[in-house]
């Protein structure tokens, strides 16, 4: 076993053990990939004040996102087909959150279904739900979310249609996989993953396959999921998807002022600052930049997290010393299982904590809640998003 000591170690490991189609499903953006690569490099432009002479001992990571205590200001994202990067993925990657002490999110595109996730942890974890024209289908998911103890519903925003990915198309990405004869080659070099989904029931969309009227084999899954995605998502229908639901809710793909300004007054506990990875629409700025914008939009009366770029502990600190009040991972923590299963989540969860808890020391802070702006050096036009930097 090689010595890992950052989340590209997990990267390397992952890229050799998955399938190409499901790596590259993590690993891409849509269209030039210019917002998917700004997510990370965005951060890389905000520097750190280190301080000397200060008192170390004692720190905390600790904090709350929604009411909720955590181990840190980390939440796992809800990532779809992560059942495909490693035989019940999703069930692996909620154990280890819930071990951690940081929130996990169950995409409603998961491979492991609401049930399975939770016959499997045992404290409450977050349901992520894209709104489908199925209005039957939307109120029953919701419903099993409640019967599973769901704690909140993270409703996404920004995928009222399927942003163009280059790598998806030309691979024909499919859960299972379709096996045609560059899929079956490819396959045949990943034997730990295959003999992994051997033994594993778990191959299809568990939330969508036998729940949806009329889909119950992945041929039926397709044609149903291509039709689904609503168009017409409105402010007005969202406010009626939070009376449904009932409880705690957070909307996740927030990337502009007035978008947040209007899920403020839609009486949400927080706001995902996020433009889907990059995968959704190439050019628009990343989320890091654009935080500062929406801070300065909502205030304090709502929470803001942050999604999209966080690739280590580092990110996280600037983050949340830029004002958001906790992070969403998502190619961070399916980096480490794909690499390693629930060890490999695990292990991402230990670098990135290793890595804030370190360095909010050397910037001489020792709890995470003092950070903020006075520990970074920002440089001119950042917050700006109409600057060019």
């Amino acid at each position: 076993m090689p010595v890992i000591t950052t989340i590209e170690d997990l990267r390397q490991i992952y890229q050799r053990r998955a399938p190409r189609m499901f790596y590259d499903y993590c690993e891409s953006g849509s269209w030039t990939e210019q917002t998917f690569r700004q997510n990370t490099s965005d951060f890389a432009k905000i520097h750190l004040r280190q301080r000397v002479a200060v008192d170390m001992s004692n720190r905390t990571t600790e904090t709350e996102m929604i009411g909720q205590k955590v181990a840190m200001p980390v939440a796992l994202a809800p990532v779809g087909l992560t059942g495909m990067q490693h035989a019940d993925g999703e069930i692996l990657a909620a154990k280890a959150a819930e071990k951690f002490g940081v929130p996990f999110t169950l995409s409603t595109m998961s491979i492991c279904s609401i049930e399975d996730v939770a016959a499997h942890t045992t404290k409450p974890f977050w349901f992520q739900l894209y709104v489908m024209k199925d209005e039957d289908f939307v109120r029953r998911i919701l419903q099993r979310a409640k019967d599973a103890g769901c704690s909140a519903l993270v409703l996404t925003l920004d995928l009222q249609l399927l942003g163009q990915r280059h790598k998806d198309l030309k691979n024909g990405l499919s859960a299972p996989p379709k096996l045609t004869i560059p899929t079956m080659i490819n396959l045949a070099t990943k034997v730990q993953w295959g003999l992994g989904m051997l033994g594993t029931k778990r191959r299809f969309f568990g939330n969508i396959v036998g729940h949806a009227t009329g889909v119950g084999d992945p041929a039926s899954l397709g044609a149903w999921t291509a039709e689904q995605f609503d168009l017409q998502l409105t402010w007005a229908k969202i406010e009626k998807l939070r009376d449904m639901w009932g409880g705690k809710l957070i909307l996740k793909g927030i990337n502009d002022a007035e978008d947040a300004i209007m899920a403020q007054k839609i009486g949400a506990e927080a706001i995902v600052v996020s433009n889907h990875g990059g995968r959704q629409l190439d050019g628009a700025h990343s989320s890091i930049r654009m935080l500062p914008s929406i801070l300065d939009a909502v205030g304090d009366t709502t929470e803001v997290h942050l999604d999209s770029g966080i690739r280590s502990g580092q990110d996280v600190l600037k983050a949340v010393a830029m004002g958001a009040k906790s992070t969403f991972i998502g190619r961070s923590f399916v980096y480490g299982l794909g690499a390693m299963g629930e060890a490999g989540v695990t292990k991402a969860l230990e670098i990135i904590h290793a890595e804030l808890d370190k360095t909010m020391a050397l910037c001489g802070e020792r709890d995470v809640k003092a950070l903020g702006r006075h520990n970074l050096i920002v440089p001119q036009g950042f917050e700006d998003p109409t600057a060019v930097i």
